[in-house]
């Protein structure tokens, strides 16, 4: 009988523990599928998203000198988008750069990777990782058979087909995608409409109409070309009350399948990549008001008290409904608002 991943699954061993067995005892070498939903590129050119995976691909396999192969398949390629997490839950899927509220069907803490006004800059999202609240989150993960790899966050802003989406006012009557439930949340309360897509089909809603103003990050704003739809920009450069953790994610059974020199290898390479990734995210802050100003799109930037008419927004309505999710939620967003 031939041996499948199936198969594999079903005796609750992954692949990878399986094939590091070769004949005599010596250890074959170890494929790794990391699958994501952005535009794919090279090393050094195109989404850093994209990047962030080949590096870790190249780093990972020169150091492990061959033992580990990890091949990336950008553009959802391999998987839809939001198939990825439960595929990575049950081991048919090894590692995801993913958007963590994306997940938050599944596992409804980590809407708090894109809760609105909660984190409003990269200095504060950096501090989550070593911070009770990013302990947490990694433990609740851990618990739900997710492997947090590399910690990833961006700022986003907004593009409209028409008119700004700058100041809570200007949501009414307009049909806004917001990357999370409780993003939709707080624009719902502000007047607006909301659709729930993943960031890959932005274009496609705003070009039949469907969507008048997506919010997602500067990265996807540039990568999906939503400028060639859009008449303005809100950027994020400055401050944003959309901030979302894309990490990557890896599988608990695949990694616990793994010896301890490779478990120790992914980590460490994982944990490198998180100033590359910090930076490009930063730098693409910037240059989405390039990209925008250039397609003729009139280009604002959110002020403090903007910003914090939002967050009262989100503090009644998203928030609220957060903690109410269940005491997990409640401790959880307790220790985000600490870690503020």
């Amino acid at each position: 009988m031939p041996v499948t991943r199936r198969s594999l699954l079903a005796t609750g061993l992954a692949a990878p523990a399986i094939l590091g067995l070769g004949l005599g005892g010596a250890r074959a070498a170890t494929t790794l599928k990391l699958s994501h939903q952005f535009p794919g590129g090279t090393i050094e050119e195109g989404d850093f998203r994209d990047r962030m995976c080949r590096k870790f691909a190249a780093a990972v396999a020169e150091r492990s000198k061959g033992a580990m192969e990890v091949q990336v398949y950008p553009g959802s390629s391999l998987m839809k988008t939001n198939a990825q997490f439960g595929a990575m839950r049950k081991g048919a899927l090894d590692m995801s750069l993913y958007p963590s509220p994306y997940a938050g069907g599944e596992v409804p803490e980590l809407n708090i990777g894109l809760m609105p006004a909660l984190v409003t800059s990269y200095a504060q999202a950096v501090a989550w990782k070593a911070a009770p609240v990013g302990r947490k989150l990694t433990e609740i993960l851990d618990s739900k058979g997710i492997v947090l790899v590399s910690w990833v966050w961006q700022a986003g802003g907004v593009a409209s087909r028409e008119r700004p989406l700058l100041v809570p006012d200007d949501a009414k009557g307009m049909k806004v995608r917001g990357g999370s439930r409780e993003m939709d949340l707080m624009m719902k309360q502000a007047g607006a409409a909301t659709l729930s897509i993943p960031s890959n089909e932005s274009y496609a809603a705003m070009q039949t109409g469907a969507c008048d103003a997506v919010i997602t990050s500067s990265t996807s704003l540039i990568s999906f070309r939503l400028e060639e739809l859009s008449k303005a920009l809100t950027s994020g450069r400055e401050r944003s009350y959309w901030f979302m953790l894309e990490p990557i994610m890896m599988s608990k059974i695949v990694f616990s399948g793994l010896p301890k020199d490779q478990q120790d290898l992914i980590m460490s390479v994982g944990a490198e990549l998180e100033s590359f990734g910090q930076a490009g995210a930063k730098a693409d802050d910037t240059k989405v008001e390039e990209v925008f100003g250039k397609a003729g799109a009139k280009v604002q930037s959110m002020d403090e008290a903007t910003l914090g008419k939002w967050r009262d927004i989100a503090r009644d309505t998203a928030w609220k409904d957060f903690a109410n999710k269940s005491a997990s939620c409640a401790d959880l967003l307790k220790l985000a608002e600490q870690a503020a």
